[in-house]
Parts: C-alpha cells; sequence; structure tokens
C-alpha cells in the first residue's frame, strides 16, 4: 500500500509553497515527484537548484544519460517524464527506445555517452574503462565525465525517491521495451 500521498500546496512549507508557484507558471502543473520532495523543508529547494546548475551537456544529450539511468533503476516515473522532455527536445518515438537500451545506431556521440551512462550505473563506477575509452575517442572531455557522474546521480536520486515512494505518474507513461530490447 502507498504510505505517500503527493502533498498540495497548502500542506508545504511557505518556501515549498513559493517554489509550486514558480513551478506552475513555468511549466503550468508541480510533477507529483517534485511536490513528494516537498515533504522535507529543503530537499526540493536544494534537489532544484542542483538540478538546474549549469552542464557540459546539451539538453538532448541531458536526456540521453535521464533515459539510460531510469531504464536501468526502473523507474516509471522518470522514464514517462523524460520520454515526454526527450521529445521535446527532438528525440523520435524509436529514437527514445533505442536510447533507453544504452545504443544509437544514428550517432555514434550519443551511443558512447549512452553505453558509458549505463556502465557506470549498473557497476556503480567500476569496472568501465572500455566504454570510458569510447567516450573520450568521440570527443568527450574529462570535464564532460565529472558532469556525467552528477547527471547520474541527479537521476538516481529521482528514480530512488519514485521507486521507494510509488507516487502516481502524472506524465504519459512510457512505452514497455520489447523483451529483445532490454
Amino acid at each position: 500500500m502507498n504510505q505517500f500521498n503527493v502533498p498540495v500546496r497548502g500542506e508545504v512549507s511557505d518556501n515549498n509553497q513559493a517554489i509550486f508557484d514558480n513551478l506552475n507558471k513555468a511549466i503550468g502543473m508541480v510533477p507529483n515527484l517534485y511536490a513528494t520532495m516537498a515533504y522535507s523543508e529543503t530537499a526540493l529547494a536544494n534537489y532544484l537548484q542542483f538540478q538546474n546548475g549549469k552542464t557540459s551537456f546539451s539538453n538532448k544529450e541531458k536526456e540521453v544519460v535521464n533515459l539510460v539511468v531510469s531504464q536501468v533503476n526502473n523507474c516509471s516515473y522518470c522514464l514517462a517524464a523524460h520520454t515526454a522532455i526527450g521529445k521535446m527536445n527532438g528525440f523520435t518515438d524509436e529514437q527514445i527506445l533505442q536510447i533507453r537500451t544504452a545504443s544509437s545506431d544514428w550517432d555514434q556521440k550519443i551511443d558512447a555517452l549512452a553505453k558509458l551512462a549505463k556502465a557506470i550505473t549498473v557497476s556503480k563506477g567500476t569496472d568501465v574503462s572500455e566504454e570510458l575509452e569510447v567516450f573520450f575517442e568521440q570527443g568527450y572531455s574529462k570535464a564532460n565525465l565529472v558532469d556525467l557522474i552528477l547527471l547520474i546521480a541527479d537521476k538516481v536520486v529521482m528514480n530512488y525517491l519514485h521507486n521507494v515512494t510509488n507516487v502516481p505518474v502524472d506524465f504519459p507513461l512510457a512505452p514497455e521495451l520489447e523483451p529483445e530490447l532490454n
């Protein structure tokens, strides 16, 4: 049984109410997973500051990492959200499904990023030398590597939060991967 109801504006602190107002103004809603963070007085503000920090990756590259990590961690919420955001950033449905398998047959650089993101997530950062070599061969830098690890950490936080709380998904559900793609 789900013990986590999604808090509404009147149930959270004044600081979190202001964040809810800003989210409503910016994106027209307060995503359930963000609202769940508002159980904490500080988590939502801290997380949004971290998530919105500068990175060396494009929005498309960030979505590659978000999709791969969410697939590895089997987070239905984040897969739904980042499928929608991936489409807004120009990926097709087919490309999104392929990215979730940590591959890209249309872009070698995205393929290298996806494979390293998966390898780091699965192995917790150990035994990634082959993927790391290809990542660097595709033109990524050590700065990109550091930013990749931060992006993975960002997504792991949200994946775990949803997997523990199981709050309702308020985005269109992402399609299941075909067994041969998994």
